[in-house]
C-alpha cells in the first residue's frame, strides 16, 4: 500500500506537535543515511548506531580505539540532548572482530565508570561506512528512574549490568548460552538455549518479574544452533499467541565462543503490556507482531514476506522486498492506531551491506522530515539469491521498529 500525500502531511505535523518525538543531533555528526542521530521522546533518548569515524572523517586504528570513538560519538548525541552517559540504560555493540571482547570492554570501562548500562554484544559480518565497531543506545531522561538489577553472585568484574530498570520497563543485557562463572558451554544446542534463557529469567526474577513481562526479545544465534531447536524451547516459556515481539537474527559469531544470546525488554507492570496482532497474521508460538509497554510499541522484525495463501517472498531486489516489509510493518502500526510518524527507532538487517544505498533510497520515502534513529548491520555472509521452484526468493533485508504513541 502506497502512502498518500495526506499521510505524509500527517507525519510532518506529528513531529511539530509539543511533546512529540524530536530529532537531536550534534553539529559534527553527519548521518550516512536517512536517519536521525538521536530521537528524544518524553521519557527516552534513542541513539542510532554510531560507527568509529571521528568528526573529521578519519578512522582510528585498532578495535579498542574504534570502540572508544564509537562511545565518544554516542556521547556527542547524548550531550546534544542535554543528558549524560549516566542516563544511558541500554546498548548494543556490534563487532566484525568478535574473537576477543577485551578491547571493547577496556574502552567500555573507561566510558562507563559506574552504574553501567545493560549491553548485548553481537558479532557481524560487515558494518556500513567501513567501521569494525558500532554502538547504539537508549537513555532515560529522568535519572532518578534508573535502577540497576544484579542477581546474587553475579561477577563484580563484569563490564555490563545484567538488567537496568528505566521507568516503566527493564532493559536486559545479552545472556549467552555460556556459564558466566565457569565459562562452560553445554555440548548440545538445546542445553545452550536453556542456559541462556535461564540466565535471563534469573535477572527478571531478581526484579520481581518473569517471562510474562517480556515485550521484546532478540535471539541471536550462530549456525551451530538449529532454529527449530531454539524455537521449540523458546515457545515452551511463553503463552501461545501472547509471546513478546521478536527479531531472530542469525549472526556471524558471539563473544567467548557462545552460539546463542538472548537480550530484550520487559515491562514492569503487566497491566501496561498488550500484544497487537493484525488480522492477516495468525497467532504464533514464538512471536507477537507487536507488543505495547505503556505508550511504546515494540514490533517484531519483518521482511518482504507476503502472508496468507501462497505466502513467501516473490521479489528479487532489496528495494522491492523493502516495500513489502514496510507494508508489513504498517499493518502492525495501524492495528495499534499509529503510522510511520510514530516510529522512533529501527534496526535494519541486510543480507549484503553493498545494498545500503539502494535500501536507503526506498526507506527514505516512508519518512517525511526527520527520520527515526536507526542501526544497520550485515549480520552474516551474503546468502544465495536464487529463487526456489515456486519462484520464492531468500530474505535480503529485515526491519524491526520501536514506536511511541
Amino acid at each position: 500500500m502506497r502512502l498518500t500525500p495526506f499521510v505524509f502531511l500527517t507525519c510532518a505535523i506529528a513531529f511539530s506537535l509539543a511533546g512529540a518525538p524530536r530529532p537531536t543531533s550534534p553539529a559534527n555528526i553527519k548521518p550516512i543515511g536517512p536517519y536521525s542521530p538521536g530521537i528524544l521522546t518524553d521519557d527516552f533518548l534513542y541513539v542510532s548506531g554510531q560507527g568509529a569515524r571521528k568528526p573529521d572523517g578519519s578512522m582510528p586504528s585498532g578495535v579498542e580505539a574504534q570502540a572508544a570513538q564509537c562511545l565518544e560519538n554516542v556521547k556527542a548525541v547524548v550531550d546534544a540532548a542535554g543528558l549524560t552517559m549516566d542516563h544511558v540504560v541500554y546498548t548494543q555493540a556490534y563487532l566484525t572482530d568478535y574473537s576477543d571482547e577485551a578491547p571493547l570492554n577496556r574502552a567500555w570501562l573507561k566510558m562507563f565508570v559506574k552504574d553501567r548500562p545493560a549491553r548485548s554484544t553481537i558479532g557481524v559480518a560487515r558494518l556500513p561506512g567501513g567501521t569494525s565497531v558500532e554502538v547504539s543506545a537508549v537513555a532515560i531522561r529522568d535519572l532518578s528512574k534508573k535502577r540497576l538489577v544484579v542477581p546474587p553472585g553475579y561477577p563484580a568484574s563484569s563490564p555490563v549490568t545484567p538488567g537496568v530498570i528505566a521507568g516503566d520497563r527493564m532493559y536486559l543485557s545479552g545472556f549467552l548460552g555460556r556459564d558466566i562463572k565457569t565459562g562452560r558451554i553445554p555440548d548440545e544446542p538445546a542445553g545452550q538455549v536453556e542456559l541462556s534463557l535461564s540466565r535471563m529469567l534469573e535477572t527478571l526474577k531478581t526484579a520481581g518479574l518473569d517471562f510474562r513481562n517480556m515485550v521484546f526479545v532478540n535471539p541471536y544465534l550462530t549456525s551451530a544452533i538449529p532454529a527449530p531447536v531454539m524455537n521449540k524451547i523458546y515457545a515452551s516459556h511463553f503463552e501461545f499467541g501472547n509471546t513478546p515481539a521478536r527479531a531472530t537474527i542469525s549472526v556471524a559469531g558471539l563473544p567467548s565462543g557462545a552460539n546463542i544470546e538472548f537480550t530484550g525488554i520487559a515491562v514492569m507492570d503487566l497491566a501496561k503490556r498488550r500484544a497487537i496482532r493484525p488480522r492477516n497474521m495468525a497467532p504464533s508460538p514464538t512471536a507477537s507482531p507487536c507488543v505495547f509497554a505503556g505508550d511504546t510499541l515494540f514490533c517484531s522484525a519483518k521482511s518482504g514476506f507476503i502472508p496468507g495463501v501462497n505466502s513467501g517472498i516473490y521479489a528479487s531486489s532489496v528495494g522491492t522486498q523493502l516495500r513489502q516489509t514496510m507494508r508489513n510493518l504498517l499493518d502492525g502500526l495501524e492495528e495499534a492506531g499509529m503510522n510511520f510518524s510514530n516510529v522512533v527507532m529501527s534496526n535494519v538487517y541486510l543480507d549484503n551491506v553493498d545494498d545500503f544505498n539502494e535500501m536507503n533510497s526506498i526507506y527514505a520515502e516512508y519518512f517525511n522530515g526527520a527520520a527515526p534513529a536507526r542501526t544497520t548491520v550485515q549480520q552474516t555472509a551474503p546468502g544465495s539469491r536464487t529463487p526456489d521452484q515456486k519462484g520464492r526468493y531468500p530474505t535480503l533485508e529485515q526491519i524491526s521498529i520501536v514506536a511511541v504513541k
